[in-house]
């Protein structure tokens, strides 16, 4: 059985650096003693190092919110994978919905893919419709994302590969967003699970899908027990440390 899993998204937040090591050493905390679920937590970029000093356990690990395809170069603004390896992160998330809404296409993911696997990071790809429509044309589309941002990975390299599903319509940032149900969940699970299968075989059995629309501390034991997925990605919920460490103890209960 995969490990189960609890990614904090930060996003663009806190405003100082001492507000990040504060909450992070709040979560780092309660995570000191034995746990089974794995942890991540996804700082804007500039806190990286500061974070990675004031770990105290083992039992947490730290990711990006993005990251470039190239190595090295004249790319203004952009942080690659290798950058981000060696400041301590292990994971990065691709693909989100905010990072699409500003432009980013699924062949941009799909190089960021490679290049973060080829540093050494575990990407965690983003997918998921902006509308529940009535013809069904959202299974198409999140079935044309997988494809494409998926395009050239090798099977030896799916496991390394998380994949989150994430309905922007139920985000808490999507203009009269909607909650999305462990049903609605469970659904495009085994949808995702059966294009990845179709695509690489007996491998993709050993990829992680979560879940990552809004999930917060009310409803993660519905996703977790009944939405057919192997953990969370949480966005605003992670902001604070005590909603996000009852994610977290959720989690650790199912796994008993």
């Amino acid at each position: 059985m995969a490990k189960k899993i609890i990614i904090g998204n930060w996003k663009m937040n806190p405003v100082s650096s001492k507000d990040a090591e504060k909450l992070f050493i709040s979560i780092v905390k309660f995570l000191n003693r034995k746990t089974r679920t794995e942890v991540v937590i996804c700082p804007p970029f500039l806190y990286l190092e500061n974070l990675k000093s004031s770990s105290r356990t083992k039992k947490i690990s730290l990711g990006a919110q993005d990251a470039f395809w190239a190595e090295i170069g004249a790319f203004t603004g952009e942080v690659s994978p290798d950058m981000l390896y060696n400041f301590s992160a292990r994971y990065v998330i691709l693909g989100h919905s905010e990072r699409r809404t500003l432009g980013e296409t699924n062949e941009t993911v799909n190089k960021k893919i490679k290049a973060a696997l080829s540093a050494g990071l575990i990407p965690v790809l983003c997918v998921g419709e902006s509308v529940r429509d009535e013809s069904h044309d959202y299974f198409d589309l999140v079935k044309t994302q997988l494809g494409e941002c998926l395009s050239g990975v090798k099977k030896t390299s799916v496991a390394k590969i998380i994949i989150a599903y994430e309905p922007v319509w139920a985000i808490s940032s999507t203009i009269n967003r909607k909650d999305a149900t462990s049903a609605d969940c469970l659904e495009m699970i085994i949808f995702i699970r059966k294009i990845l299968s179709d695509k690489f075989g007996s491998e993709s059995k050993k990829m992680r899908i979560i879940y990552g629309g809004s999930a917060n501390e009310k409803d993660a034991e519905d996703f977790l027990r009944n939405g057919g997925v192997d953990g969370l990605l949480v966005g605003r919920a992670s902001l604070d440390a005590k909603k996000f460490i009852e994610i977290v103890k959720i989690c650790e209960a199912l796994n008993k």
